[in-house]
């Protein structure tokens, strides 16, 4: 097989970025962006978007969604797809090789698998409507459109089955959907994770460095900006931890980092259970062997060499 792009992908604290950057200068590519957070400006430290780490061997590596959209703006699958097709395609273009890195694990699998996700405009009046039907009513609908659900879990909030529906309703109205605009995808995926003593570590490491760095300080400065606590809490992970402490519902700075430890930990075990779905439904990862980040280079670039690229 003949592939025409990378793709980096594995749980937090593991080094993705650094691999990413080694690959993308030897390919001479470019990096697009697998993060949900990082495609928000201003959340710098809480999200990890480390720059200065696209530089190697003196050269910048260009990448590409990171810092698009203005909280309190909310960032989609389908725009994250739509917007990276584009820089897909500039890439291409341009004669270079796009290099995917990242740990989000709808937005790899968006795009790897080929979502069909569906334009959803905005129609106030019917969302009001299904809003004042009750839960059982709707289910009952969405299970008459879509009797072969799966995942029975989105039939017990109200919110995931009125989108369900509003996606049903706009696909019978002919909205586009993000495949009309897919172009050819044919990624050589590689996974990089660590041994679970030593990512515990990673992640206990790396936040205290963001807590020293003035994470605090980014969330309250977002916070007085005028965004919300309630959208801050939205995004997760850092900024709803932090967002806690500072509106005193987390006690200490010791509370907020045990918390904070235990939800990161658990985040990067569902990362780690994404991936498996993926490789269970047919995608193939080649996994690094967990070492030391510069033998994960080396492994990644040793990989590379033996395929052959578009």
């Amino acid at each position: 097989m003949s592939y025409n792009c990378v793709v980096i992908l594995g749980p937090t604290a593991v080094g993705k970025t650094s691999i990413g950057v080694s690959v993308a200068h030897a390919l001479d590519g470019e990096i697009i962006s697998a993060d949900s957070r990082q495609t928000y400006r201003r959340l710098d430290i809480g999200s990890g978007k480390d720059i200065c780490e696209y530089c190697i061997n003196g050269r910048q590596i260009p990448y590409h969604l990171i810092d698009i959209v203005d909280l309190p703006a909310e960032y989609t699958v389908y725009d994250y797809q739509k917007d990276f097709y584009k820089a897909f395609e500039d890439i291409i273009q341009r004669k270079k090789r796009p290099v995917i890195v990242g740990g989000t694990g709808m937005y790899l699998d968006a795009i790897i698998r080929d979502y069909k996700l569906v334009n959803l405009e905005e129609d106030e009046a019917f969302h009001a409507e299904l809003e004042s039907t009750p839960l059982e009513v709707l289910c009952e609908r969405l299970l008459k459109e879509q009797p072969d659900l799966h995942v029975k879990a989105d039939l017990q909030e109200k919110e995931r089955v009125i989108k369900a529906i509003e996606i049903i309703e706009a696909k019978k109205r002919g909205n586009d959907t993000t495949s009309d605009y897919r172009p050819d995808i044919n990624p050589f995926i590689i996974g990089t994770t660590l041994n679970r003593e030593q990512l515990w570590q990673n992640i206990s490491i790396r936040l205290k460095e963001r807590l020293d760095e003035g994470m605090l300080d980014e969330v309250s400065s977002i916070h007085e900006d005028g965004i919300s606590w309630e959208r801050l809490e939205k995004l997760g992970l850092e900024y709803r931890y932090c967002s806690l402490f500072l509106q005193g519902k987390i006690a200490t700075k010791d509370e907020l980092f045990e918390q904070l430890f235990i939800a990161i930990r658990q985040f990067s075990k569902r990362q780690q259970t994404w991936f498996r779905m993926m490789e269970k439904k047919g995608v193939k990862i080649h996994w690094l062997e967990p070492e030391s980040k510069q033998e994960r280079i080396n492994q990644a670039l040793q990989l590379i060499s033996k395929e052959s690229f578009d």
